[in-house]
């Protein structure tokens, strides 16, 4: 199914790396599985200055290139390799839109946090010999990627910074994620997962980003309309200019399909449901980013997990903005983010 918003033009440049056929986690194979990826910088000779960033759901590398990557910021191009690879399921990579039949759209099968670590560890070998990270960092999904990462390949990670994200997922973030997948379903259009166009879901697209709007900002952003920072005229307005004209031209399957994995998001998988066996594996230095007045990870939901990180710190990040502060609206946010990861990468380890 087309959908000209995952395109090069909207989100590239971006490449492809071949899979083959993946297999996954849950069952199921995903044939001709690809990776999209952008990179940044050069790989130095011994290869050692390669950082890893990952995705947050319904984001691509474009819009991590373009709050996070950048010359005089902490992940610089100038000083280090940077590879932003997109999970699967996100539009770019292997989705259910662009699958062919007879895997495709609602038919597409169960991915996990693994699948695309496992995926992204065999991009990283086998096209770039890469078997050392400076960094891995990213926020939300992209953080539950980094806390897997960390505790997969605990050899391979130098340094990890999950930012807005925890290494497991909790009840009420999976009941938060079960709203957010009704909104969508419940639309009459939406006909199971086998909509002929993308759009003729858009009053499930629009429910689906008005639960965004209410638990992804902060009450402190609403009173203080912060919005209208951004340009914005009234409530209603940022809500339906921003937040709705974000989500609508998205595809809902690969929105179903993250949010699955989203949902079930545990790196005790690797140790048989033991977190702290997991966390014990982890060798990285370690910052662990919250977002103060994040609803959906809050800060005390990830100092749990950092607790049970030995080579670990809590570094909150300050903002009014809530869990979508993630997106870089707030100059401090990112100035904060910056500190941090400065301070991380020039940690000897």
């Amino acid at each position: 199914m087309i959908n000209e918003y995952y395109s090069q033009e909207n989100h590239g440049p971006f490449e492809l790396f071949d899979l083959g056929d993946f297999q996954l986690e849950s069952g199921g194979t995903i044939r001709n599985c690809q990776l999209a990826y952008s990179t940044f910088g050069e790989l130095n000779a011994n290869k050692d200055n390669a950082i890893l960033m990952t995705t947050w759901y319904s984001g691509t590398s474009k819009i991590m290139e373009q709050v996070y990557v950048g010359q005089g910021r902490a992940i610089d191009p100038d000083k280090y390799f940077v590879i932003i690879i997109n999970q699967i399921g996100n539009g770019l990579s292997t989705s259910p839109h662009n699958t062919p039949p007879p895997l495709g759209s609602a038919a597409f099968p169960h991915v996990r946090i693994g699948d695309d670590v496992r995926a992204q560890h065999r991009l990283l070998t086998e096209k770039y010999g890469i078997d050392s990270l400076a960094l891995v960092v990213g926020g939300s999904m992209g953080a539950q990627q980094t806390w897997e990462w960390a505790v997969r390949y605990p050899d391979m990670v130098k340094r990890a910074a999950p930012i807005a994200g925890t290494a497991k997922n909790t009840p009420h973030d999976f009941l938060f994620t079960k709203t957010l997948n009704e909104a969508i379903t419940s639309d009459p259009a939406w006909h199971n997962g086998w909509y002929s166009d993308s759009n003729n879901v858009h009053c499930g697209l629009r429910r689906h980003a008005d639960l965004w709007s209410v638990m992804g900002y902060s009450t402190e952003m609403f009173k203080k309309e912060l919005w209208r920072e951004l340009g914005f005229s009234s409530l209603e307005d940022f809500y339906v200019g921003f937040t709705q004209g974000y989500f609508l031209p998205m595809d809902p399957n690969n929105l179903l399909c993250l949010a699955w994995k989203w949902q079930r998001g545990d790196v005790s998988r690797i140790t048989g449901g033991n977190l702290e066996d997991a966390l014990g594996r982890i060798k990285a230095k370690m910052f662990v980013m919250p977002i103060s007045t994040d609803m959906f990870f809050p800060p005390r939901d990830c100092e749990d997990h950092q607790k049970m990180v030995t080579n670990s710190e809590l570094r909150v990040i300050d903002t009014d903005w809530g869990h979508l502060g993630l997106f870089g609206m707030d100059p401090n946010y990112t100035e904060q983010v910056d500190n941090h990861l400065n301070e991380l990468l020039a940690i000897p380890v």
